[in-house]
């Protein structure tokens, strides 16, 4: 069922009027004056020029408008010799499971396949630069460099039944969530998709996080799980993927199923902006001791952030948890790019820094998954892997960084040959 929606827009037209009056030819004169004697009045002064309207500045980019990739030379990557790059050679393969039927990538995943199980650095390196060239991600208002934050599989204690202890709910996807794809109606609208809930005839926006909270048990969705504890299932959700741990310590693996279609607020922003932390303060750590500390506020303090992830479980199997290409992520070699600026399987390097200090980190990545809060050119969120230890690095990053696509090019003897 589909309703039209229209839009009124109102305009107003501002009009500025100048003018300047000489004295009046109705005033009376003076009685003791005749009027032959009266001195010429003086001249009317010039009407003062209306200023003109200064000219409007040109729009400038959204910050989370979508790149432009221009070419590079092998030379442009800085420390790409200093990258070991059979580290990222599992995730290489990863992504050739589903690129190799596509016509631009099937060369490459072929040769990718050709080489031995553990190949020299120089075997691999020779056949990026014989198979691929970089092209720069430059941002919409034509900066180079952009926001790096870091990502993890978090683990999280938890329940099969509710009890006085797990008391939150793990949920998954409800059945009057409605997803329209908006290609459909607006081509041009190009993967945007619209989501909410029917009433009466009408799509209403879904339910907020707030609003889920509230409605309790009466929310119409199905429980997977039951959570210990409410900030480590928001933080979960935030990662998009993660594990719950039961109490005879068997692991179940859950994943993004849906999304309530809201966008992601920051409740570290929040956080500053109440005065409640300094930005130094605002790390994952620190956001979950404010979050214990302050249990009377803690409702408060979630519903800031209006989105609100549902989930599915997931296979037990080896590796990291499955990102939006259908690929398992590999801890240090995966990113969550924006793909509407990154094709999602694709080599990325990255030049950026560790969490919290100017070390370089600069290495051969693979564009594997997508993230609600990673919008724009240069944006990327690095996969630090599984556990505690990866939830610490994830929560201290938030670096400046580049980035260039290795994409294989329309004509294979353009690229720069190996070296």
């Amino acid at each position: 069922m589909y309703q039209a929606l229209k839009l009124l827009f109102t305009g107003w037209l501002v009009v500025l009027l100048c003018s300047c009056a000489g004295p009046d030819p109705l005033e009376p004169q003076s009685a003791a004056c005749p009027p032959a004697q009266c001195p010429a009045c003086p001249a009317c002064a010039p009407c003062p020029k209306c200023p003109e309207p200064a000219a409007a500045a040109p729009p400038s980019a959204a910050p989370d408008a979508p790149a432009t990739l221009r070419p590079a030379a092998w030379s442009d990557l800085p420390g790409l010799s200093e990258d070991a790059l059979l580290p990222a050679l599992p995730a290489l393969r990863n992504s050739c499971e589903k690129l190799a039927d596509q016509a631009r990538w099937r060369s490459f995943c072929a040769a990718l396949g050709q080489l031995p199980a553990t190949p020299a650095r120089a075997q691999l390196a020779a056949l990026l630069r014989a198979q691929l060239a970089p092209w720069q991600v430059v941002n919409a208002d034509g900066s180079r460099s952009g926001l790096v934050t870091g990502y993890y599989e978090p683990l999280i204690s938890g329940r099969t039944v509710r009890d006085r202890r797990a008391r939150w709910p793990v949920h998954g996807v409800p059945d009057d969530l409605v997803s329209v794809e908006l290609a459909s109606v607006y081509p041009e609208l190009g993967k945007l998709r619209l989501r909410g809930r029917v009433v009466g005839d009408v799509l209403e926006p879904y339910w907020t996080r707030a609003e889920i909270m509230a409605l309790g048990d009466a929310f119409a969705a199905p429980v997977l799980l039951w959570a210990d504890d409410p900030i480590e299932l928001f933080f979960l959700q935030v990662q998009g993927s993660g594990r719950v741990e039961l109490p005879d310590g068997r692991q179940v693996r859950i994943g993004y199923a849906d999304h309530n279609g809201h966008p992601y607020v920051s409740i570290g922003r929040w956080l500053i902006a109440q005065g409640e932390m300094t930005l130094g303060e605002a790390s994952l750590d620190g956001i979950k001791r404010w979050a214990r500390a302050h249990p009377e506020r803690l409702d408060e303090l979630l519903g800031v952030n209006p989105g609100y992830v549902f989930f599915r479980q997931l296979p037990d199997r080896e590796g990291g948890p499955v990102g939006a290409l259908g690929v398992g992520l590999t801890a240090g070699r995966s990113i969550a790019v924006d793909p509407r600026s990154v094709p999602l399987g694709a080599p990325v390097f990255l030049d950026t820094t560790a969490p919290a200090s100017d070390r370089p980190l600069r290495r051969l990545v693979l564009a594997q998954d997508t993230g609600g809060a990673i919008k724009g050119g240069v944006r990327a969120d690095y996969f630090w892997g599984f556990g505690a230890e990866a939830g610490t690095m994830a929560g201290r990053m938030r670096q400046q960084g580049r980035m260039w696509v290795l994409l294989p090019p329309e004509d294979l003897s353009s690229a720069e040959p190996a070296r």
